[in-house]
């Protein structure tokens, strides 16, 4: 089996890659029947060179290989018929920008598998980028907090070399007992509370964040159901909310109500009510300052996302009884991060950390045996032709 590992060629670039240098020689190594070749890029944040001088082949034209891996969607220009792929490919959604991404797959007969569908038989993904989403993202909440109050100044995450150089910058933070509400608990909200617990934030439980005051900063991590209840009161079940999302009401505003900083890192169901309207963010009792949107949906969950945010520029004001976008260091405004891409801010630590994954859970059921049906879960279409769990996105593509 001949592998590819492709060159990324979404604008703007992104850095990241599927098997670092280091794990590409791993791979090799324990696969002897496995031949892998990496295809030449200038903005990777591994060099040709790391690759070569380790004995990786740099190969231009991947036609001959067998499987090729991407990060974000490929280029449908770029698409090789009859081949099989591996990407992200945000389609399962029914995105309306990648429909005739999609469209192209199938017609040169190609199998996408898409990392996002790869479960275990619990239903828990595999692989994924989350945790380094909410390690940024929490890392960008302080960086917004530190200039919107003057009291400290860190550097940008993506001009940080690696993690380790982003941890030792957590150091200048100064705060002032501040509360700061984390909302999932899934990879991206398990990584902010990663970085919280580096920075010496103290979690405390539900009640005490809402009835006690501290002499230190602290957090709370909330569950969908610790803050979604029933409309008739009734009792509530996670499962019934994500099926029937429109029987529950939010019950956030206790928390915006006490909260300093909202770190939103969970999954919004499609017709669930919002984390709060904007009618809230009115009122005076509502004391949220910072929102780092990390999950990150426009006209979604939290309204006071009017758009995504970058790296180059990640902060913009939300005033609240406009409605609109304002200078963020306007007064009684908030500041809202918003990016959509935030692994790419530390691309080699969250590579390494993808590729690690990919090694030990996804490429033995690859090139030995996929008995649980990992793979089987995760292909979208084979040899062109919709599985039966995507029949729906016929409608989608036609």
């Amino acid at each position: 089996m001949k592998i590819g590992i492709l060159r990324e060629s979404k604008s703007p670039p992104d850095k990241r890659v599927v098997l670092s240098p280091l794990q590409c020689k791993q791979l090799l190594h324990k696969y002897k029947h496995v031949e892998l070749v990496v295809q030449p890029s200038k903005w990777r944040k591994f060099s040709d060179h790391e690759y070569s001088s380790l004995g990786i082949n740099i190969q231009e034209d991947l036609s001959d290989c067998d499987v090729l891996f991407g990060i974000k969607e490929v280029d449908s220009k770029t698409l090789i018929p009859h081949k099989k792929y591996f990407f992200f490919s945000h389609t399962v959604k029914e995105q309306p920008q990648n429909r005739d991404l999609l469209r192209r797959i199938l017609e040169l007969e190609i199998t996408l598998i898409d990392y996002e569908l790869l479960t275990d038989l619990s239903g828990s993904r595999v692989v994924g980028f989350g945790r380094y989403a909410g390690i940024v993202g929490c890392y960008n909440a302080f960086y917004t907090y530190g200039k919107r109050m003057g009291t400290f100044d860190l550097k940008r995450a993506y001009l940080c070399k690696d993690r380790f150089e982003l941890e030792s910058e957590l150091k200048k933070i100064k705060l002032d007992n501040i509360k700061i509400v984390v909302t999932g608990t899934g990879r991206v909200g398990e990584g902010v509370k990663e970085l919280l617990k580096i920075i010496g934030v103290k979690q405390v439980s539900i009640d005490d964040f809402l009835h006690q005051s501290f002499n230190e900063s602290v957090f709370v991590q909330l569950g969908s159901m610790d803050y979604y209840s029933r409309v008739d009161a009734n009792s509530s079940s996670k499962a019934e909310f994500y099926s029937h999302p429109n029987l529950y009401q939010s019950d956030f505003n206790k928390f915006a109500e006490v909260a300093d900083v909202l770190i939103s890192g969970h999954y919004h169901t499609a017709g669930a009510p919002c984390l709060f309207e904007r009618d809230d963010v009115r009122n005076s009792a509502f004391t949220i300052k910072i929102v780092s949107d990390i999950s990150c949906d426009v006209n979604g969950s939290i309204p006071s996302t009017l758009r995504f945010s970058t790296i180059e520029d990640p902060i913009y004001g939300y005033d609240p009884m406009t409605e609109k976008e304002v200078d963020d260091e306007k007064q009684g405004v908030l500041s809202v991060v918003a990016i959509d891409n935030l692994p790419c801010e530390l691309p080699k630590d969250a590579s390494e950390a993808f590729g690690e994954e990919m090694l030990h859970k996804v490429l033995p059921c690859l090139f030995l045996s996929d008995e649980d049906g990992l793979l089987d879960r995760g292909t979208i279409c084979e040899a062109g032709k919709l599985k039966r769990d995507f029949n729906y996105l016929k409608s989608y593509i036609a």
